[in-house]
């Protein structure tokens, strides 16, 4: 098609975009008491719009089909472009007519040729899409003369059942047209080529509330709930569109007034910046000096945290602003709380964060996730909850009966306003838009086997026995077909093949339009049929284990590094078979990088060895000359400064246009072509590329960074900077790069859908729950047909596990910790509002996840609640009547450091500081030596951000001259009150187990934990083996049955490196729940795991590049334990200096020089 025809074909376009807003302004403002005058001259700009629709579909009809019957792809997307513009629906039916005609005469001219394999399945897929948009969506427009020729189709193509239920009137002609059948059943064909296509029962009636589209039901559920100011736990797919109602609660909470406050729970970083980002694009609002709409609060940044109505955080920030004391008046501001990916409140780290947060806020919540198997439990325990705060409510209300008549009245109209929000709805839609099919990926002779994994393959006897087929176990409409072929294959004599025959199957038998409910029902039959086989009298085992060995995929095995070498060209195959974009996710950071990295040189190669030499040759001259023309130019410029000769004039200004022109040239030749690119040229230009990119200067990974980005390929993980993450995102989501290698943390809510999601390699962490969360990035909805899941580097027994496997219920985790306890008694000392800071408290203590339904956990609980009251009343931070004193403050500042915040008290008590920070005075000023500081950070890096390294760093010591690797030990006296301490805490500890042992579930304890066999018959008891290895019963009372094996008594519960085997399991508690420092750590063999001595490191020489070379840290993390080190410093600082009343003070005074030190080093200087 000519350039001509292009600018046509825009301007018709850009037209038609006005002509059909005229058109749905005149529909939408036509109202009923209208006179009939009015109402004619509507008729008549009605039917002059029509006139102008047809007369553009007449001029566009014939270069539509002419582009059809040349270019077939490009000619229906043309067609599909002017239907979406098109507002006359009769034109528009017109133009489906014309449609259906091109491609079936375009079928019959490939059918004609002698080449068999010349004939393009997709025409007739193209053929069956126009028809059954005609039969669904313009049924009133059919007339006798169309049925005909829609039946004429079909019959042509083989469909003779459908083209008779269509229109039984038509007449078969003896005119043999088999060349022109598929030679295959209609519903066959359907389900296997057309699974994409099928229609949904979609709801045709606009919703006031919703104007850029139209509302599913379960989506109305979801906004009448924000309208009534309800709660509610939303579980539905990935890009199903749950998220919409997050922001229709915002825009409801802006209308409202200024006061209101909307928070937005992320569970990363990453998450929290780009949920900023679209606040801010979609909302504006004009509000008083001070306020602003949207606010930031992470540990790292904080932006207009308290003066915004929109606030974006993380879950732990939310937590400090609900239990400060002093931002309760902000606290109670809050209208609705929104929780995004919930599920981790199912984890094993900062979920009992997420637990705190639903249990202490009062307002309405949205709780929204993609992969929660037990909804109802957890809506069942808010409901719980939500009923506990209306009790506080209506209590509190009570007993401010005496109050003022005007006060009254404004609580009456609170209470009638918030009455609706303790209602908790579960809002549960399971089917994905799209479907995902899996892949298994195999090394053959240098060449890559992709072959289909059918979620049947999966299975295996004994689980369909026992668990059945899982729920989310679902299959596309083509493996429906397959699982069927299969059955047939493996019993030819099934008794129900006829009826689940797809041409047979009630919901599918002259069915013109096959819906995609009924495949679904199909797919019902076919999985109930399965299970039924498992159970059939007539069927052995070995039948049903041969139709899942059929159903599985050939592989080959091959080595990780020759796969890893022939990464590069499974990218290529993907982009071969129409694959990308594609996320690679690995566990990773380095695989991660270093994949991307390999990418490039790869088509750097590609690059160089298809380029010719002479080209080369040409490019090396044309630099050169670039070279010269630019020398001289600076020579004659030199001169013009002293002459005002005319021919000087000329001169240059004939160099400017050489060297413009060589420019040009150069650039040509610099030119990559589109087999040496991922990029996507037409996505973004230019400029805006360089806009966009040049957000990256200054950062660490600027340069490495730019040259991947340039060629189509990006990286993400949690380590990257802010910017850097960013830039990546933006350009995925403008369609600029197409392969994107990321760790986990990708798949945690960020908007970067895919058509592709391949599993670059296995990991311990990749489970079923982080499977699901990454294979939902697959099929874009409203931009791929299908989602493709790749497993490349995955054992086929693990792809095994991770289909079949359920996600994990959500059980909570343990709730409490001491320095929450201390921080509750903190709320409650300090607030202003007791009687709130109180049922806050309570509610914590009272309603955990972990204890709901079960009495023996919620006992256990309060023991270990006053086993913290006795603590922190023994150790003085707080006195007789539970009021905070002393060091209080300093440890609930450093409470996600526990057990750490409470040693570092031990040791500022026994005065160690203070006998370690001798100043030396310097000018009058008192300042502290280069050892006094290196100590005092070796004592704080063995508190704070311990990270380990493996026992053989040992044998590289020598190898690494000018940095520090591994930390040494705490000094002597240091070590010995750390040892003090957690002799104190294993004590302790030890008689709370004995304590709360008769809390444990004896019937459990005698079983396995796998597979439950039990032990605690009578045959065990009269057992004169386990009398002999378990004597003295009697000391055993608190000791796990199977410990008991090893010799273990209840004595053992003192010594921690045994508690955690040795303990009753069911009492759900461990080591971790109590402050005890480990300063040793070994390995099975016995060797010690040194500490890395980053912290050090860094202070010494303030490089972080060093820190990636010598202390095996990738330059992210690098900066991350810095910057928290850094802050954990300060935080010390600013308690002490509260406490302590003399700003002279050598240890205020040493950490105030060491945290000065830190932040000049990370902060200014920024040496990489």
């Amino acid at each position: 098609m000519g350039a001509r025809n292009q600018v046509y074909f825009k301007r018709i376009a850009l037209a038609a975009v006005w002509r059909k807003d005229t058109f749905l302004s005149i529909v939408s403002s036509t109202p009923q008491t209208k006179n009939s005058l009015q109402i004619e001259n509507q008729k008549r700009q009605l039917a002059k719009l029509e006139k102008r629709e047809e007369e553009r579909w007449n001029n566009l009809s014939l270069y539509i089909e002419k582009e059809i019957k040349e270019s077939p792809k490009s000619g229906i997307k043309r067609l599909e472009d002017f239907l979406q513009i098109c507002p006359v629906k009769s034109v528009r039916f017109t133009a489906e007519m014309v449609g259906m005609d091109a491609c079936f005469k375009l079928w019959m001219e490939y059918c004609l040729k002698t080449e068999a394999e010349s004939r393009d399945i997709s025409i007739i897929i193209n053929l069956m899409k126009r028809i059954h948009i005609i039969h669904e969506k313009y049924s009133e427009l059919l007339q006798n003369t169309h049925r005909q020729k829609l039946a004429k189709y079909l019959r042509y193509i083989g469909f003779d059942n459908l083209a008779h239920s269509l229109y039984p009137q038509i007449i078969s002609t003896e005119k043999d047209i088999s060349k022109y059948s598929v030679h295959m059943g209609a519903a066959r064909f359907q389900l296997t080529y057309m699974g994409p296509y099928l229609f949904r029962e979609e709801r045709s009636d606009p919703d006031p509330r919703v104007q850029h589209f139209i509302p599913d039901t379960w989506q109305r559920e979801l906004l009448d709930v924000v309208d009534n100011n309800e709660s509610a736990v939303i579980v539905a797919p990935t890009s199903s569109g749950k998220t919409y109602a997050s922001y229709y609660c915002m825009e409801k909470i802006l209308r409202e007034g200024n006061e209101g406050v909307v928070v937005y729970v992320a569970p990363t970083k990453a998450l929290v910046n780009q949920v900023v980002g679209t606040v801010c694009n979609l909302f504006t609002k004009a509000l008083p000096k001070g306020l602003v709409v949207c606010g930031t609060f992470t540990r790292d940044y904080r932006h207009d945290a308290l003066n915004c109505q929109i606030l974006v955080t993380v879950p732990q920030c939310l937590e400090i602003l609900l239990l400060s004391p002093h931002n309760q008046k902000w606290v109670k501001r809050m209208r609705y709380v929104i929780f995004d990916e919930v599920h981790c409140l199912g984890g094993e780290i900062g979920a009992e964060v997420w637990e705190h947060l639903l249990v202490m806020i009062r307002c309405p919540f949205l709780a929204l996730s993609a992969t929660i198997s037990n909804p109802e439990h957890l809506t069942e325990w808010l409901v719980l909850i939500k009923r506990y705060w209306q009790h506080v409510e209506s209590t509190m209300e009570n007993f401010g009966s005496s109050q003022n008549a005007l006060k009254a009245s404004k609580k009456q109209q609170r209470k009638r306003i918030e009455k609706s929000s303790h209602i908790v709805r579960l809002v549960w839609y399971k089917e994905r838009y799209n479907d995902l099919e899996k892949y298994v990926c195999s090394l053959k002779d240098n060449d890559f086997l992709i072959e289909h994994y059918h979620p049947c393959a999966a299975l295996t006897v004994n689980h369909i026995e026992k668990y059945g087929i899982p729920l989310d176990l679902g299959f596309s409409p083509r493996e429906s077909i397959l699982l069927y072929d299969a059955m047939v294959h493996v019993w030819p004599e099934w008794p129900r093949m006829q009826e689940l025959e797809p041409e047979e199957f009630s919901c599918f038998k002259n069915k013109v339009v096959i819906m995609r409910a009924d495949a679904k029902k199909y797919e019902e039959e076919l999985k109930k049929e399965v299970i039924h086989w498992t159970h059939h009298p007539l069927i052995s085992q070995v039948m049903v284990n041969q139709l899942l060995e059929y159903l599985k995929p050939q592989t080959f095995d091959s080595s990780e590094t020759e796969k890893r070498r022939m990464f590069p060209c499974f990218v290529e195959k993907l982009k071969e078979m129409d694959r990308l974009p594609a996320i690679f996710f690995s566990y990773n950071i380095h695989s991660v990088e270093l994949s991307a990295s390999r990418l490039l040189t790869n088509l750097i190669n590609k690059r160089n060895t298809h380029n010719n030499p002479i080209s080369e040759r040409e490019k090396k001259n044309l630099n050169k000359k670039l070279w010269k023309a630019i020398r001289s130019q600076k020579r004659n410029y030199a001169a013009f400064l002293n002459s005002d000769s005319n021919a000087r004039i000329q001169r240059i200004i004939l160099w400017e246009a050489e060297i413009k022109e060589i420019k040009k040239n150069i650039k040509k030749h610099n030119e990559v072509s589109p087999e040496c690119t991922y990029t996507d040229h037409t996505a973004v230009d230019n400029q805006t590329l360089m806009k966009i990119l040049r957000r990256l200067r200054g950062t660490r990974q600027c340069y490495k960074l730019h040259s991947l980005l340039r060629r189509g390929i990006g990286y993400h993980h949690g380590s990257m900077e802010y910017k850097e993450r960013q830039v990546v995102e933006m350009l995925f989501r403008l369609k600029h790069i197409k392969v994107v290698t990321a760790t986990s943390t990708l798949a945690l809510g960020i908007n970067m859908p895919c058509k592709s999601v391949v599993f670059m390699e296995d990991s311990v962490f990749l489970d079923a729950l982080n499977f699901r969360q990454m294979s939902g990035r697959a099929g874009r909805r409203g931009e791929d047909l299908i989602g493709n899941v790749f497993f490349y580097d995955i054992p086929l027994p693990k792809i095994q596990r991770l289909l079949k496997s359920n996600v994990p219920k959500l059980k909570g985790q343990f709730p409490l910790s001491i320095s929450l306890v201390l921080r509750l008694m903190l709320l409650v000392a300090k607030a202003n509002d007791k009687e709130d800071a109180k049922a806050k408290a309570l509610s914590v203590l009272q309603h955990s996840l972990m204890s709901f339904k079960r009495p023996k956990i919620e006992c256990m609980l309060k023991f270990y609640f006053i086993y913290s009251l006795q603590f922190l009343v023994t150790e003085g931070y707080l006195n007789e009547e539970c009021v905070p004193i002393g060091y209080a403050g300093l440890v609930s500042h450093l409470h996600y450091h526990e057990p750490a915040n409470f040693v570092l008290v031990s040791l500022l008590v026994k005065g160690l500081f203070h006998k370690l920070c001798i100043p030396i005075s310097i000018d009058g000023r008192k300042t502290f030596s280069e050892d006094v500081m290196e100590t005092l950070v070796v004592v704080l890096a063995n508190l704070f951000g311990r990270r380990y390294l493996p026992p053989c760093v040992e044998n590289f010591k020598k190898k690494f001259s000018l940095s520090k690797v591994t930390l040494d030990d705490l000094p002597k006296d240091f070590a010995a009150v750390v040892e003090e301490h957690n002799n104190r805490m294993q004590g302790n500890f030890g008689s709370f187990l004995l304590t709360i042992s008769k809390l444990a579930d004896m019937r459990k304890e005698y079983q396995l934990p796998l597979s439950e066999i039990d032990f605690s018959g009578k045959e065990c008891e009269d057992s004169e083996l386990v009398s002999h290895l378990m004597p003295g019963a009697e000391s055993r009372t608190a000791v796990s049955p199977f410990a008991c094996l090893s010799n273990i008594t209840d004595q053992d519960l003192f010594d921690i490196n045994v508690v955690n085997d040795a303990m009753l399991q069911t009492i759900n508690l461990n080591v971790k729940n109590i402050p005890l420092l480990c300063l040793n750590k070994y390995d099975k063999t016995g060797r010690k795991c040194p500490l890395n001595a980053y912290a050090l490191n860094f202070y010494k020489h303030g490089s972080l590049l060093a820190l990636t070379l010598d202390n095996w840290l990738n330059m992210g993390d690098a900066f991350n334990l810095i910057r928290d080190f850094a802050l954990v410093i300060q935080s010390v600082r600013i308690s002490l200096s509260e406490l302590c009343d003399d700003e002279d003070d050598n240890v205020v005074l040493a950490f105030k020089q060491l945290s000065e030190a830190f932040k000049t080093k990370l902060w200014k200087k920024r040496r990489y």
